[in-house]
């Protein structure tokens, strides 16, 4: 490709993306294409010459298109946003245009430099002490796999790595049983295994463990000859939005010693309104946080923002320093890629320089309390509406209904006929033992209006009349 072709495609590309962002609230949310449809529109085997670009774009509207589920579109109320700002979407056309490699300082100063202060910025925004420091990792799965690792590591007294897991005392975490299936995968990852990740049950009302009975599993352990290594607190559970008491877990587990990770992955980007911090009081204390600002803070994935109060712990964990990875001649510099499970990193700060310079706090404050005051009106309709039930109450912007004495079957068949219909989309969770529906606001594109569409669709699946 030329450079004038480049220029000319970059130009199509970005024509394109304004045009599509434009037209979303005209599609169906969720992809209706049947499975394999677009695998056998593809061709068996690759093209032995190059073709023109404009044939390829043709295709990808003709095939993959349809194929899509549109993550930002404006009523997508399934599992969690993935929000992708406007003009974190221009940053990330700067960094892949530069397409740099940002896994050690000297490979992009810039790089690393600004992710430094992007994660101190963040820091401030949701009201962490100052010693905590941060790093952007791809995903809060693997953010929480690296805190478990560390968790390992000290447990082991640093010999982990080496010698590999011991044969003798069981290593021990704890979590609620609401958390979410990362931290089961990071158990999985780091050898210390699933029948040792110790799930307590989560209490009825905020999901949150009770820490009398997790000091009690953790002084079982030991007496069994366990080591107990490590908690994961939970804030704003996926599946209802299930949220521990991080102060008293904190507490708990500090007094026998152990690490605590507190995983926000969705709730956190909400503690930049200082109103909502109650929700996770005491996670200034913990020893690492995670949650996702391209989730419900408009950066494109991926871009997870872990804190860490002691980031020597984590380089000692992870680091490795071959010659051809020391950087001669600077003192005092970080290499990101040393506090993180992969070696290569992408440029990711750029796009939160873009997000808030451009948005401001107060920007992104006032979005995410409109998706909790909607998110809220919507339960008290179907609360007020008769025949359906709010089964789980609204946690920030997520809350769980159904009709009311429902079946699991009617359940699934209610919520078919709603994503089928396209005006929405909605996913479903099991709330002791029951199926019910989610619904979550975080759309970047929302507004009140679409509250009045998904509140005039759930009816119209039910064959009832707003």
């Amino acid at each position: 490709m030329t450079p004038e072709e480049f220029e000319h495609w970059s130009r199509k590309a970005a024509d394109w993306g304004a045009a599509y962002r434009a037209s979303l609230t005209e599609r169906p949310v969720r992809a209706q294409t049947a499975p394999g449809e677009i695998y056998r529109q593809i061709g068996a085997a690759p093209p032995e010459t190059g073709e023109a670009m404009a044939a390829i774009l043709a295709d990808f509207e003709r095939i993959i298109l349809p194929g899509m589920t549109h993550w930002q579109h404006p009523r997508f109320f399934a599992y969690f946003p993935a929000n992708a700002a406007p003009v974190s979407v221009v940053a990330e056309y700067l960094v892949t245009a530069m397409a740099a490699q940002s896994m050690l300082w000297q490979t992009s100063p810039a790089a690393t430099e600004l992710e430094t202060r992007m994660m101190e910025w963040l820091r401030d925004a949701v009201g962490l002490p100052k010693d905590f420091a941060g790093v952007i990792q791809d995903s809060a799965s693997s953010a929480t796999l690296a805190a478990v690792l560390v968790m390992r590591e000290r447990a082991l007294g640093w010999e982990g790595n080496r010698q590999g897991l011991p044969g003798g005392a069981r290593l021990r975490v704890y979590s609620s049983d609401q958390v979410h299936t990362s931290i089961d995968r990071a158990i999985w990852v780091s050898g210390i295994g699933q029948e040792n990740l110790v799930k307590l049950p989560g209490g009825p009302v905020t999901g949150a463990m009770d820490a009398a009975a997790l000091d009690a599993a953790i002084r079982a352990d030991l007496a069994a000859g366990c080591r107990p290594a490590g908690v994961i607190a939970c804030v704003g559970g996926t599946s209802s939005g299930a949220s521990d008491d991080v102060a008293s877990v904190v507490r708990v587990a500090h007094a026998h010693g152990l690490y605590v990770h507190v995983d926000a992955a969705w709730a956190g980007s909400a503690m930049i309104c200082p109103e909502f911090r109650t929700l996770w009081a005491g996670a200034e204390d913990a020893d690492s946080i995670v949650f996702n600002p391209h989730k419900w803070l408009g950066a494109s994935f991926d871009c997870s923002a872990h804190f860490i109060r002691d980031p020597a712990a984590l380089v000692r964990t992870l680091a490795i320093q071959p010659e051809y990875l020391k950087t001669h001649g600077q003192d005092g510099i970080l290499n990101y890629s040393e506090w993180s499970v992969p070696l290569g990193r992408r440029f990711r700060a750029l796009k939160l320089w873009f997000l808030l310079r451009f948005h401001g706090l107060e920007g992104l404050r006032a979005m995410i309390r409109n998706h909790v005051r909607w998110s809220q009106s919507l339960a008290e309709r179907l609360r007020g509406t008769e025949g359906w039930e709010v089964v789980t109450e609204p946690m920030l912007s997520l809350f769980t209904f159904r009709r009311a004495g429902a079946e699991d079957a009617d359940t699934i068949a209610l919520l078919k006929r709603i994503n089928d219909e396209g005006r929405i989309y909605l996913t479903q969770t099991r709330v002791q033992g029951s199926l019910a529906i989610r619904f979550q606001a975080g759309s970047w594109a929302m507004t009140g209006a679409d509250i009045d569409i998904a509140y005039r669709a759930i009816l119209d699946a039910a064959g009832e009349t707003p």
